[in-house]
């Protein structure tokens, strides 16, 4: 290798882990509220009959629910649209969402009124003057005092500022001060001075102050008031009994403008500032363990090149991880997940070369690689590329399509995964290498190649060679096991059913925690009295102490009565994580997951059929598409819900299933390339005895780390992990047992055309050249 090259690579190694270094010591990272708690509501605006809420109207909308959430004084709120007519608003921190969302989403239609007269009872309808009728605010408890008011003589266009004010002074308690722009105060001089010309005791001496169709207080002019020349400087008081908590959100309503066009709450969920904390802790630890049980292993197998590779993996670590804070990206609870499982895939690019470097070494000889250690590394780094682009950019299809279609955390997931997948790659073909080179160069170690570990091909590879498999000569056999097995998934998809969560079919989703563990019969017959039959209540977590209510009512009442049952039967509880979602969100996810599966099989197929024929692709995918068949039932009989996270480790499974085929295909193709003689079936098996290595102890590295996510993740992630782990021994066996078998089958059946024979030259002599 040129010392040129090898510097290059040194060069670009030492930045790269000097740049993520600084950015990991220096930038905090960005936690979704899933992690630090906290509300996150998705409105979605509706068109009016005069204005269509398209971007433009969404966005005037968006600027006034800032002014808004502004008020509420919630630290670091974030708000955005979300495609033409959603606007996504994070509240961190706030934990009682129904106050949130009253204020943010009311239209705030803020319109000041003369009294024209009282009325003993409102009309059917509205007026075609603008006048209206609505409840008096200061009628005698017990009556039904309404006032007639005439039509609109200022909007809330024309207040200046809106300000909670504890009125001390005159003992009015919290009042909302309002101050008005020029014009506007002219108007309201004008409107007052006329009010100020009726009567005492009069109602028309009365202005009102409506909002939302409600008028909210509606003060009589005082006695110091001049007839026809009102109050002048353009600023009232709005009184009411008001708490300090309703007038700071009056003053914020009024002060935000109205918005231009309704909106109505598609998506809410609230998570509390524990149960992040416990999974940042419970995913840090398992990254730790997984990493710490993937190095021993790997150190295990491959000795010096293994303890080189977890130096990698640590500093893979280190990289992935700058450039998640680096780009601004939330880490989410899935996303953490995708961080952890990235450790694990990581791995696999390294045991590839691995593996490549063992099966080199032995074609060279000791004696020649003694001379130069380096020698078989090389040839396996260039031999491994395509396996490793190939296997790579299928898991990176899986992640971008997760980034298109999900919503909301798993989008992190997303982020995650495929900023994990291009560091693998990173790590694993320059600073592996880097190490590497430097590490065999030594005397010491050119004096022991058993060290390297190199040396030998392994005890699995070694047995493997000694006795070859005859797989593909039992195909129809693994046929019949592959549509038994489809079979019993497809069963449990029809008797059991889909247990489809919130996410895809609307409704709500609440987790309680109780001091004490949770009777979970009583829960949900307390539920059921509260007029809750079709209530799914499960009692999860350390000790059964966690209890989670899923229903398909949205309202906040039903979420009142559903807490009240839960706390008689199970005592105090805390409301750790509650998510609603509307009905016509949750077909609208469950649209976009179909989607997001059907472009998943359909980019893998065109892919693999450019990379290698449309019968490696076929194979390739009905393998993976077996698997994902396979695990869905699987939840099917365990009775677990299909949700978003759910999503985002299928579509996993979709990538690791193909990547995992795509090295043995890359095998077979690469055997009969060589010119071998031998049939398809007999290279299909050398395939497998070659390769079979590199899967079990690529699937070994992440069934490490999903174990231990698996164990200590909590209810998400145990359910995630439970996913990909059945999605990894899956995806390991359907390689052996459906793709490679299946490929054969179809090779055979069509055969690639041959290759036109170029005619040979003769010299003169008549000799065939």
């Amino acid at each position: 290798m040129p010392s040129s090259a090898v510097l290059r690579r040194a060069l670009l190694a030492l930045a790269v882990v000097a740049l993520a270094l600084w950015t990991a010591l220096t930038t905090q990272p960005r936690l979704g509220l899933d992690l630090r708690g906290g509300t996150r509501i998705v409105l979605e605006t509706r068109d009016t009959p005069e204005l269509r809420a398209d971007a433009e109207a969404t966005d005037r909308a968006l600027e006034v629910l800032r002014k808004r959430v502004d008020g509420l004084g919630v630290a670091e709120p974030s708000l955005a649209r979300s495609g033409e007519n959603r606007i996504v608003v994070e509240l961190p921190g706030l934990r009682d969402p129904r106050e949130a969302a009253e204020v943010i989403g009311r239209t705030a239609q803020l319109t000041i009124h003369a009294v024209t007269g009282a009325a003993a009872a409102a009309p059917d309808a509205p007026a075609a003057d603008g006048t209206r009728t609505l409840p008096d605010p200061d009628a005698a408890p017990g009556s039904a005092g309404f006032l007639t008011l005439a039509a609109p003589a200022l909007t809330g266009d024309g207040v200046k500022s809106a300000d909670a004010v504890l009125d001390t002074a005159s003992g009015r308690g919290w009042t909302v001060d309002l101050a008005f722009r020029d014009g506007a105060a002219a108007d309201w001089a004008r409107l007052t001075g006329a009010a100020a010309c009726a009567p005492a005791g009069d109602h028309a001496r009365r202005v009102a102050i409506v909002l939302d169709d409600r008028i909210v207080s509606a003060p009589a002019m005082q006695t110091g008031v001049a007839c026809g020349s009102g109050i002048a400087g353009g600023a009232t008081q709005i009184t009411g009994g008001f708490s300090a908590e309703e007038a700071r959100d009056l003053a914020a309503l009024v002060e935000g403008g109205a918005l231009p066009v309704p909106v109505t709450t598609v998506e809410q969920s609230t998570v509390g500032p524990t149960l992040g904390a416990e999974a940042i802790r419970a995913s840090a630890l398992a990254a730790v363990i997984g990493l710490a049980c993937t190095g021993v292993f790997v150190i295990v197998v491959y000795r010096l090149l293994g303890l080189l590779a977890t130096i990698a993996l640590l500093l893979y670590g280190l990289i992935s991880y700058a450039a998640v804070v680096a780009l601004g990206a939330t880490l989410t609870l899935p996303g953490l997940a995708g961080f952890v499982l990235a450790v694990g895939i990581a791995v696999d690019a390294n045991v590839l070369v691995f593996e490549r470097a063992r099966e080199e070494y032995a074609a060279l000889g000791r004696a020649a690689v003694t001379r130069d250690p380096r020698r078989p590394l090389a040839a396996a780094f260039g031999k491994a590329w395509s396996a490793v682009a190939d296997s790579n950019v299928t898991t990176l299809l899986a992640a971008g399509l997760l980034f298109a279609f999900a919503t909301g955390p798993v989008k992190g997931f997303g982020v995650t995964l495929a900023i994990g997948v291009l560091a693998s790659m990173v790590t694993a073909m320059v600073i592996t290498r880097l190490l590497a080179d430097a590490a065999l160069a030594l005397p010491a170690v050119r004096r022991r190649p058993a060290l390297t570990g190199m040396a030998g091909l392994g005890r699995l590879r070694t047995r493997l060679n000694r006795r070859a498999p005859r797989l593909m000569a039992r195909r129809r056999r693994w046929f019949t096991v592959s549509a038994a097995l489809l079979l019993l998934a497809l069963a449990g998809i029809g008797v059991r059913g889909v247990q489809l969560g919130v996410e895809f079919t609307g409704g709500r989703d609440v987790q309680y925690t109780a001091a004490s563990p949770v009777d979970a019969d009583a829960t949900r017959a307390a539920v059921t009295a509260a007029g809750f039959p079709d209530a799914v209540v499960q009692t999860t977590g350390d000790g059964g102490r966690d209890v989670t209510v899923r229903v398909g009512e949205t309202g906040d009442a039903a979420h009142a009565r559903i807490t009240e049952a839960v706390t008689e039967a199970a005592g105090p509880v805390t409301v750790e994580r509650d998510d609603l979602i509307g009905p016509s969100l949750g077909g609208e996810l469950r649209t976009h997951a179909l989607l997001a599966l059907g472009l998943a099989v359909a980019a893998q197929l065109v892919y693999l059929s450019v990379r290698f024929r449309w019968t490696y692709a076929a194979a390739a995918v009905a393998a993976m598409v077996q698997d994902v068949l396979l695990v869905v039932g699987l939840f099917a009989w365990l009775g677990k819900p299909v949700d978003s996270v759910f999503l985002a480790a299928l579509l996993t499974v979709v990538g690791y299933s193909v990547n995992d085929s795509v090295v043995v295909l890359d095998r077979l193709r690469e055997l009969r390339r060589t010119g071998s003689r031998l049939p398809l079936a007999d290279l299909a098996d050398r395939a497998v005895a070659q390769t079979l290595p590199r899967t079990v102890n690529t699937g070994m590295g992440a069934l490490f780390v999903l174990a231990a996510l698996a164990v200590l993740g909590g209810d998400t992630l145990t359910d995630f992990s439970v996913a990909l782990l059945a999605g990894v021994v899956l995806g390991m066996a359907s390689t052996v047992f459906t793709a490679l078998p299946l490929t054969v089958t179809l090779e055979t059946r069509t055969p690639p055309p041959a290759a036109p024979v170029k005619p040979r030259a003769a010299n003169p002599t008549g000799a065939v050249v």
